[in-house]
């Protein structure tokens, strides 16, 4: 086949494209641009990843997507902190700029399917013909959570080489080879390479940054916040509050630019409402479903039951409280090692009065 691998001269699109290529495909490689050239200090990916390329012996392109990244991720990105949430612009980028622009683009170069260093799986089910996203075998990489957006037809003409092995054999593979691999491990948010979010919102968000009111859950004004994009729920550390007990935030406001805190037990919830539901083993569900669930990537999964809501969405009720449930995050289900589907935490059902909703 024809394909076109993503890469990003790290050590698992690199190894993606040897390993392909050693099974015989005509493999190109693929590089798009997204980070703004002001946040792209100390980065080489597209140069990285043309030498790997020369060194397998494969076409190299890249793709500048930075103006629609900028408008559909970053903008987005610097929207939901406005508002108090906090997202997650690595499964909008999946689902709408890398298995959605940059795969057009690709067709435009003449191949037929993307490959990327996913660790997760696809699989056809026999029955339906319908097709499976699940979990790649080496759980500690296991990347499953950020593809839930996946449609069928992008799972369609989608590879994932490197769900079946581990990231230490993906290791040995390109010392073996001796490719020209980065060093380093991918940053959480590409776009932010110091990891610094409030610099970065600051520099890119129009929303006012302005101080604001911290209030305890009986409404008591307890100190000033550094303005809500600052924060996020079960936040502990930098409140600028003192007290006899660790307080974390439990809820932020964007219309009153106010900033709640609480016990940490206040910041467990059991339920919450999910909306813009991608399904992706069943076109959806018409009555109650048990699942394991995930509320942020490095979340456990827990026991849980969706029950559908009006308009799509679904409420998941938790066998037991979870920690700091957050607004603007993702919810995956699964069942054993197949993603259901996932959506948008819309809104948190919370044990305590809020002093904000008076």
């Amino acid at each position: 086949m024809k394909i076109a691998v993503a890469m990003s001269g790290g050590v698992d699109s690199s190894v993606t494209a040897a390993l392909l290529k050693k099974e015989g495909h005509i493999v190109t490689g693929i590089t798009m641009l997204v980070v703004p050239e002001d946040e792209a200090r100390g980065t080489r990916a597209s140069e990285t990843a043309s030498q790997v390329a020369e060194v397998l012996g494969i076409k190299h392109h890249v793709i500048d997507l930075r103006a629609i990244f900028a408008d559909q991720i970053i903008s987005k990105f610097c929207e939901q902190y406005s508002l108090g949430r906090t997202p997650n612009p690595c499964v909008q980028c999946n689902k709408y700029i890398k298995f959605g622009v940059l795969y057009e683009k690709a067709r435009e170069l003449g191949t037929e399917m993307l490959a990327t260093g996913h660790y997760a799986q696809i699989e056809k089910r026999a029955a339906d013909g319908r097709f499976l996203l699940l979990k790649g075998i080496d759980r500690r990489r296991d990347q499953s959570y950020f593809l839930y957006g996946l449609t069928q037809e992008q799972l369609s003409h989608t590879l994932f080489p490197l769900g079946n092995r581990t990231k230490n054999s993906v290791k040995e593979i390109a010392a073996g080879m001796n490719l020209p691999v980065a060093s380093s491990e991918s940053r959480e948010i590409c776009f932010i390479p110091d990891n610094n979010y409030s610099r970065f919102l600051r520099k890119y968000s129009s929303s006012s940054t302005k101080p604001g009111v911290i209030k305890d859950l009986r409404g008591n004004a307890l100190g000033e916040h550094r303005g809500i994009i600052n924060y996020t729920i079960g936040q502990r550390k930098r409140l600028g509050i003192a007290a006899k007990q660790p307080l974390y935030v439990v809820a932020i406001d964007s219309e009153s630019n106010t900033v709640v805190v609480g016990e940490k037990k206040d910041i467990y919830s059991q339920e919450c409402i999910i909306t813009d539901v991608n399904w992706t083993a069943t076109s959806g569900i018409s009555g109650v479903m048990q699942v394991h669930a995930k509320i942020r990537y490095l979340h456990p999964e827990a026991e849980a039951v969706l029950t559908p809501e009006d308009r799509g969405k679904v409420r998941i009720k938790f066998s037991q409280p979870q920690m700091a449930i957050t607004s603007g995050q993702s919810a995956v289900f699964y069942d054993g090692d197949v993603v259901l589907g996932g959506g948008i935490i819309e809104e948190v059902v919370c044990g305590y009065k809020n002093p904000l909703a008076n």
